[in-house]
């Protein structure tokens, strides 16, 4: 194998490739990348056995020919030389040679063997297409809301419900829920549950990738979903189990409702979070009365309290909650004004828009005194 490429082009593909390498594996092959060279191209494959990404550039093929190349060491040596042309080969024993200008490095590679295929056959009858600006919104107004706890199971899922006319991701971790929506016309409706962790891989792909086009499709059969991004294929794990039933959980009738200003709200809270965090508990008290929503929070090194002007229909109500839980929420949303729905201290609170159902986020309250 041998070939030649500008460092940049390089460096900045195998940085979106590198995104599918688990460090935490005993299986040495899945510590590098596969480096595939032939007509004209430069395939680099990664995979962790629940993510793997493939990405192919354009390059100055001198030899065809493949070998695995330990990830970390590949990366650090590529993002450290100067941006120029790089000339790289491989012998029949998978000793590699890396030059570039006045550098020379020499390091062992792998047999690909043992490397596991990435190459999912896909089916084009089960193509879904996204908007790529619209699906990086969804994953990102949703995903934070996940479980990070492997124990959990289904919900360290975000559940991706594709129905005919809309397009709706829901994720839950017992505190809180995420539900978002999108307008979006589906042939085949489906519902699939994929891990919170390689879904916020691709999130980050598309801020990584220089994509010309628009539009992102979808793959989907019994066990993978597959992400086309231009150039870049990206294979997920689909994760078995039923998703929970999201909407038993949401409140039917709510008595109380407020209207407040996003911003004003998010910045009183981040002030009263201040304390909150200090005390250790992170709790904050939301006192609405009449017109007027009071934040408090106390600690051993002191107090805070800010008020807010708001509209409010029904009767007066102090609940406590996590200051971060709703910051996250709050941090996610774009509106200018939101609608908080809330019946007890002790039952959660929904917060909508005021027009449309672009998005619905529950909040579980914590029990004040």
């Amino acid at each position: 194998m041998k070939f030649k490429c500008q460092q940049q082009k390089l460096s900045k593909a195998l940085n979106i490739v590198s995104r599918a390498v688990t460090s935490r594996t005993t299986i040495p092959v899945l510590k590098g990348i596969l480096v595939d060279v032939n007509n004209g191209k430069l395939t680099m494959s990664a995979s962790d056995l629940d993510i793997a990404i493939k990405n192919t550039i354009d390059v100055e093929v001198i030899e065809e020919g493949s070998v695995v190349i330990t990830a970390k060491l590949f990366s650090d040596i590529i993002r450290k030389l100067p941006s120029s042309e790089i000339k790289i080969e491989s012998d029949e024993n998978n000793n590699i040679t890396i030059n570039c200008l006045t550098s020379e490095f020499k390091v062992v590679g792998m047999s690909t063997d043992e490397f596991p295929i990435v190459n999912t056959e896909k089916d084009i009858n089960n193509r879904i297409t996204f908007e790529k600006k619209s699906l990086k919104d969804m994953i990102e107004k949703t995903a934070f809301a996940a479980s990070l706890d492997e124990a959990r199971g289904i919900i360290t899922g975000v559940l991706i419900e594709l129905n005919e006319n809309e397009m709706t991701m829901v994720a839950i971790d017992g505190y809180r829920m995420a539900i978002t929506k999108k307008s979006h016309t589906t042939v085949n409706p489906k519902k699939i549950v994929i891990s919170v962790k390689t879904l916020s891989e691709i999130s980050k792909i598309l801020n990584d990738i220089d994509n010309e086009e628009d539009n992102i499709n979808l793959y989907l059969n019994d066990k993978k979903a597959i992400f086309e991004i231009g150039n870049c294929q990206a294979e997920l794990k689909i994760m078995e189990g039923e998703f929970i039933k999201y909407r038993d959980i949401l409140p039917k009738d709510n008595k109380i409702e407020v209207t407040i200003d996003k911003s004003m709200l998010l910045s009183s809270i981040e002030r009263a979070s201040l304390l909150s965090k200090a005390g250790k508990n992170n709790l904050i008290r939301m006192n609405i009365s009449g017109s007027l929503v009071t934040i408090t929070s106390n600690s051993e090194e002191g107090n805070v309290k800010e008020d807010i002007i708001v509209t409010k229909n029904g009767d007066d109500i102090t609940i406590g909650f996590n200051a971060q839980y709703v910051i996250d929420v709050l941090k996610n949303i774009d509106d200018e004004e939101i609608r908080m729905l809330l019946n007890t201290p002790v039952t959660p609170c929904l917060i909508e828009p005021l027009e449309g159902n672009e998005f619905e986020y529950l909040i579980l309250p914590v029990r004040i005194n």
